[in-house]
């Protein structure tokens, strides 16, 4: 498994450089290199957090993207998410060929401290909910329930909430006002998800909808 989760980990890192670089047209790009560094040492780092801690929610985090028992509507999320990374990271690259935005480099630093936060963030909620699959799905053989514990205390769906500090901080690492532009379509995708995944988990978990009443908010305390 440890295999499987450097050689995925590899892919994304070197898609992620092609895309960034082929449209920025350009090595010369020290924030890209720094994100893309930052992304190899960490990603195998909370791998192998995970299969310390909770071997079990690795091994389904690192299963297929597209899974037969997954809802068809996300399915269909998972295309278009698929599509917006791409045209996100190639607008990012796009914005540096161009040179269309100055982002002073205490605000570049910032983006990687929201970064470095998305991450921690992840993990905190790794931690508290061993069902965090990257699918929609009722995890009966897991015996899945409803966590209220740690972030999902706050938040319904606490994964997104982290996910977009990922999406605000790396345009801003990267120096892409484009970037930072786009990521409100993210925000928009994850609150369609989040309807998908309530479907799925007041049908198949007895006590979500309590949770739910319970919790008020989606993704931000307070607002959403």
């Amino acid at each position: 498994m440890i295999a499987k989760l450097l050689l995925q980990n590899t892919i994304v890192v070197i898609a992620m450089g092609a895309l960034l670089f082929g449209a920025a047209g350009s090595l010369d790009w020290p924030a890209a290199w720094v994100m893309l560094i930052v992304s190899a040492i960490l990603g195998p780092a909370c791998g192998l957090w995970l299969a310390k801690t909770d071997p079990a929610l690795l091994a389904e985090r690192m299963r297929p993207t597209f899974q037969a028992n997954q809802p068809t509507a996300d399915k269909i999320f998972m295309l278009i998410f698929f599509l917006a990374l791409l045209l996100w990271l190639v607008a990012i690259g796009l914005d540096r060929r161009a040179n269309a935005s100055d982002v002073p480099l205490l605000l570049q630093a910032l983006g990687l401290a929201m970064y470095l936060a998305s991450i921690a963030f992840i993990m905190w909620v790794f931690r508290e909910n061993s069902f965090a699959a990257p699918v929609v799905k009722v995890q009966a053989a897991r015996h899945q329930r409803v966590i209220s514990s740690g972030p999902y205390a706050f938040v319904r769906h606490p994964m997104y909430s982290g996910v977009m500090l990922y999406f605000l901080g790396i345009p801003l690492l990267l120096g892409s006002w484009w970037g930072v532009a786009i990521a409100p379509v993210f925000a928009v995708l994850f609150a369609i998800r989040a309807r998908i995944e309530e479907r799925a988990l007041v049908e198949g978990l007895p006590d979500y909808a309590d949770y739910a009443a319970r919790v008020r908010y989606r993704l931000v305390p307070g607002l959403w």
